[in-house]
């Protein structure tokens, strides 16, 4: 069976827009999703990237428009700017832990749908996805215990610095990243290079 190492954080947009698609390619194909949350400002810091308000007003500018073009393609709601925007990616990335893990020991919730929940909450329902009363909603409407949003603190805190490092290891430098052994894959608008290749076909 392929692994997908799914990295990502909840909080950026093409993460949003990428939707629900990583989950139905992984199942197309019977490849094992593995999400691995990883912390933004520490990656950029440690490979070359640059955090958004430190860019070039073009740079900006285009990133709107885009956001824009490709939402509209999506057929997506979408704040290009919402209200809690830059938030802490953190506590959202615990959770995504937390219930991955819960979901590996039986105990039920559906992972890609907590995903999908966390990043909605951000981009189309002007939440801020580091209060702690939001992610136990989402925990919750995903099927998983929102209790993960604490008991799953310390533990989702370890594997979140673990995950940085392992996306440093594996080339890993923007969102969302998938890799499949030596592939990689950058961008929402790179999955169907990833459908590809996984068909053998790429």
């Amino acid at each position: 069976m392929s692994q997908i190492d799914y990295y990502l954080t909840a909080t950026s947009p093409y993460v949003y827009l990428a939707g629900d698609a990583p989950a139905q390619i992984s199942a197309r194909h019977g490849a094992m999703l593995v999400y691995r949350p990883v912390d933004p400002t520490a990656l950029f810091a440690r490979t070359g990237g640059t955090p958004l308000p430190e860019r070039h007003e073009s740079r900006k500018a285009y990133r709107l428009q885009d956001l824009r073009r490709q939402a509209a393609h999506r057929g997506l709601k979408m704040n290009l700017q919402p209200r809690h925007f830059p938030t802490n990616p953190a506590p959202a990335g615990y959770a995504i832990i937390a219930a991955q893990e819960a979901a590996g020991a039986g105990l039920g919730g559906d992972v890609p749908a907590l995903v999908l929940a966390l990043s909605r909450a951000c981009w189309e329902e002007e939440r801020d996805i580091a209060d702690d009363a939001v992610i136990r909603d989402c925990l919750s409407a995903a099927g998983f215990d929102p209790g993960l949003a604490m008991s799953g603190l310390l533990s989702g805190a370890d594997s979140y610095a673990r995950n940085l490092e392992a996306a440093l290891a594996d080339g890993v430098f923007g969102f969302p990243f998938f890799v499949v052994g030596e592939e990689r894959f950058w961008g929402q608008d790179r999955l169907e290079d990833l459908d590809r290749y996984l068909a053998g076909r790429g």
